[in-house]
């Protein structure tokens, strides 16, 4: 039996915030309890307010403020001899890292906040740090090296009723389920952690498992008008909760609804309002995957060939630097689907 989701990085004085709290306003009482307790010399206090501040910034697409944020909590905490609090600190840094693309920096401070968490006896920061590394290789495309970790978390979050986490590790495992061809197993995944975030009044975990079911919906039964719906209601809520990330990540979702059915111009627009979105928050997966549907589209609207098979080849080169494997993959079959792979080669 799941309780209701809670939000352990809201710490300190921030703890009765909820983990369906708007991050502006989550954003506006962190930075005044900070000041406060700046103020007041007490940088244990000072570290777990900044860690909401951290977070609020990251969210919100605010990539240089989280940075400054993570780094000034990690130096509190450490001045207060907190293990704790520098090990949520390492997280936030480590997640911020793996929004930024730049995944070895993330493997390293989630890591450390893992062996930081263990060493302090925080299993709540050691599990959201074990499931950062998850998500890290299932970004990357290492399935088979973070699919059983995965599923180890996923069973010690059911163990422990922790509904935040429990959908959490579903919704990575149904996209690995989806990406790998197995669209019945990604849905009743999707539809699991759809049904817990509802009930754990997760609202953030629920609009990504409806983007999830929206995806396959649009992937295996052609049922567009169905995937566009569940997008518009995880639209709101992401608009409800500032949700920046998720808000782009949506209306790319929505360009690829609306390009597998062939609504090409529609879906140009959804692509371009996507990639400005994740250009503006500095998110370079985003931006690539966004650029990639963006070019799919210009092609079938009557794009030059020449124009779309250097577009393909610059994104196939940005995504090998990133090593991001499974969206390397996606852009091998654009090249193949337009007949641009001999192209490219030559």
């Amino acid at each position: 039996m799941y309780g209701k989701a809670s939000a352990p990085e809201y710490q300190g004085a921030l703890t009765t915030l909820s983990v369906n709290s708007s991050l502006v306003d989550v954003l506006a009482e962190g930075t005044e309890r900070l000041r406060e307790a700046e103020r007041s010399g007490r940088p244990e206090e000072a570290a777990r307010c900044g860690l909401a501040v951290a977070e609020a910034h990251r969210r919100l697409g605010q990539v240089r403020e989280a940075d400054r944020a993570w780094k000034a909590s990690y130096r509190s905490a450490r001045a207060a001899g907190d293990t704790g609090a520098m090990a949520w600190a390492l997280w936030s840094g480590g997640t911020l890292a793996r929004q930024r693309g730049a995944f070895p920096l993330a493997w390293r401070l989630l890591g450390l906040a893992a062996e930081l968490g263990e060493r302090g006896g925080d299993i709540v920061v050691r599990g959201y740090s074990l499931a950062g590394l998850a998500e890290t290789g299932r970004i990357q495309g290492d399935y088979e090296a973070v699919g059983r970790l995965h599923e180890q978390l996923l069973a010690e979050a059911r163990r422990r009723g922790e509904a935040r986490h429990t959908v959490w590790a579903l919704e990575g495992i149904a996209q690995m389920h989806r990406n790998t061809g197995d669209y019945d197993g990604a849905y009743a995944l999707f539809e699991e952690a759809a049904e817990i975030a509802e009930r754990a009044d997760d609202r953030r975990g629920h609009a990504w498992a409806l983007r999830g079911l929206a995806d396959v919906l649009s992937v295996r039964d052609k049922d567009t008008e169905l995937a566009l719906e569940l997008l518009s209601r995880a639209e709101t809520t992401c608009r409800t909760m500032n949700l920046t990330s998720a808000l782009a990540y949506n209306h790319k979702m929505r360009g690829n609804v609306l390009y597998r059915s062939g609504r090409y111009a529609e879906a140009r627009e959804m692509y371009g309002l996507a990639l400005e979105e994740f250009r503006a928050m500095s998110e370079p997966r985003g931006e690539a995957l966004s650029r990639l549907g963006l070019a799919k589209a210009l092609a079938q609207l009557g794009r030059d060939r020449a124009e779309t098979a250097a577009e393909l080849a610059d994104l196939a080169q940005v995504l090998e630097r990133s090593g991001l494997r499974h969206a390397r993959q996606m852009v091998t079959r654009a090249q193949e689907e337009f007949g641009l792979d001999a192209e490219v080669a030559r």
